[in-house]
């Protein structure tokens, strides 16, 4: 497929995309989740976990579409949006001086508030994420239990033999499993259990998996894999599901901040109405895609 188009290379809390206009480019979707994989290769395309595109909206100021490193559909993705927006607004594609605007994804109309730095531009953004559906069908999990499901088993097989994982089944959009675990995340083999986790044939729609760690009622340490990515430096949704879930387990407070490999994330969340995260947001570099 022969496409041109500019992109800025962006990442939010090291959670990192390539981020396209997509108005004058007769693509389809298809070409879309092809052209996601050429570009995300961190060997001989850009590289990284996601393509995003900004497209026009009849319903909001602007319409997202993210496409997986694997070419799968990405649904949602809160640190996507943080890009998604700084994009937007940085380059006048939007206009919104107060930093608020409206950004339409797959699950719905989710307002942004921008933050500003001394040259103007956008370096954090807080995004009202919606409220967690706790039906584990909304994750694609067929269950017949009471909600929520918060200490789930899953066994998993693989040459080194069987292990069980006990997880909450939160949906932000898109699916997660969280388990919580007593030791540092940085030492849980997620680079074995993730794949595992992510096409068990229990999660329908494929599920992103947290591992988290309870420091305290305020934070929380948290590693994620992916779905159709991997592993990778931050999850936004995954963040927001880890603090839904420690929360209606008893452990933290309503305002938490979550620890990931790529920085620090606050969530803020009452119990019952909508998630809201705020994180910063960078653009890396702007140029050009040929093929």
């Amino acid at each position: 497929m022969n496409t041109s188009f500019a992109f800025w290379k962006m990442h939010g809390a090291g959670n990192d995309f390539v981020v396209a206009e997509s108005d004058a480019l007769d693509v389809t979707d298809a070409e879309w989740g092809a052209l996601a994989v050429e570009v995300c290769d961190r060997h001989q395309g850009v590289g990284a976990d996601g393509l995003i595109l900004v497209m026009p909206s009849t319903v909001a100021d602007r319409k997202m579409r993210i496409f997986n490193a694997d070419g799968s559909d990405g649904v949602m993705c809160v640190n996507g949006i943080r890009c998604f927006t700084k994009f937007s607004l940085d380059l006048g594609l939007v206009d919104a001086p107060d930093g608020h605007m409206f950004v339409e994804t797959g699950p719905g109309i989710v307002p942004v508030l921008a933050t500003r730095g001394a040259d103007g531009t956008v370096e954090r953004v807080r995004v009202t994420v919606g409220v967690p559906a706790l039906d584990p069908g909304a994750s694609g999990v067929a269950l017949e239990q009471p909600v929520p499901v918060l200490d789930l088993p899953v066994t998993t097989t693989d040459p080194l033999g069987a292990s069980t994982q006990h997880v909450s089944i939160v949906s932000m959009g898109n699916p997660h499993a969280v388990q919580f675990i007593d030791g540092s995340p940085d030492d849980y083999p997620l680079e074995r259990i993730g794949p595992l986790m992510e096409h068990h044939p229990l999660f329908t729609q494929r599920t992103n998996y947290e591992v988290v760690r309870v420091v305290d009622r305020a934070h929380l340490d948290m590693r994620v894999w992916e779905r159709g990515v991997g592993e990778t430096q931050a999850c936004g949704s995954g963040a927001c599901a880890a603090t839904v879930a420690a929360q209606l387990r008893g452990d933290v407070d309503q305002r938490v901040d979550v620890r990931v490999p790529g920085g620090t994330l606050q969530i803020e969340w009452n119990g019952h109405d909508e998630v809201v995260l705020t994180g910063p947001v960078v653009r890396v570099f702007a140029s050009e895609w040929t093929s």
